[in-house]
């Protein structure tokens, strides 16, 4: 929808209709409604702040010289980040309580993160960002003073 100041708007309408009683009628509504939206911005909860984090997958408990695959999720900032497998768990018993889950239901954190709605994730506090897992590759953390070839 098109935003257009007050100001432009009454003066359109003086320059349209010869009623000025009529055009202070519409101004005042106008000005109702935007105090009315105003108040409605003003009572929003603010945006919940979110930190990335990878859940590995490692069925071997074992990282090193091993293809690692995860699921890239958020959380809110101040919440823990071990808090992300609990909370998908959480939304897949969820799930499988509901018609769809109890004639598939989830086993594992992949497919929750596949079939599982956002919705119930939402409701856990977890935004799954990807729901197919992504390969992680392991690094030292260090840049080298010369350039390597």
């Amino acid at each position: 929808m098109a935003k257009i100041d007050v100001e432009t708007l009454k003066f359109i309408l003086q320059r349209n209709e010869p009623d000025i009683r009529k055009v202070n009628e519409i101004m005042q509504e106008v000005e109702m409604e935007l105090k009315a939206e105003e108040e409605e911005k003003a009572n929003r909860p603010p945006p919940v702040k979110k930190q990335f984090s990878i859940l590995i997958s490692d069925p071997e408990d074992e990282l090193k010289d091993k293809d690692l695959t995860g699921w890239v999720v958020q959380i809110p900032e101040d919440d823990g980040v071990t808090v992300a497998p609990e909370r998908i768990i959480s939304a897949a018993y969820e799930f499988n309580t509901t018609p769809k889950g109890r004639r598939m239901p989830v086993e594992t954190i992949g497919e929750a993160c596949e079939a599982v709605p956002a919705k119930l994730f939402k409701e856990q506090n977890v935004w799954i960002k990807t729901k197919v897992p992504v390969l992680a590759v392991t690094c030292p953390n260090k840049i080298p003073t010369e350039k390597v070839e």
